[in-house]
């Protein structure tokens, strides 16, 4: 879980879960095709961006406000969507 003070980031067991000031949007895993993320230019945000199964593309900010958090963050995310969503 990535959150800060507008929005938030959830990945577990039932897919991804946006917030954005208010306004939520849940992807359950059949719906997602694929699910990325990278640190944000300014070094201290995490972006994920989810590819729905029809192709359309959503995108969440979450301020880590640290860049320690956002690493923790990261490492974090890696090792839930490993399990979630394994490889191969």
């Amino acid at each position: 879980m990535a959150v800060d003070r507008h929005n938030s980031i959830v990945v577990d067991a039932s897919g991804v879960a946006f917030e954005d000031h208010g306004l939520s949007i849940d992807f359950s895993w059949p719906e997602i095709r694929s699910v990325h993320y990278r640190p944000h230019t300014n070094g201290r945000a995490l972006v994920m961006g989810v590819v729905h199964v029809d192709g359309r593309f959503y995108e969440c900010v979450a301020d880590a406000k640290r860049q320690d958090r956002l690493q923790e963050w990261c490492a974090q995310l890696l090792a839930v969507l490993q399990y979630y969503r394994p490889m191969g």
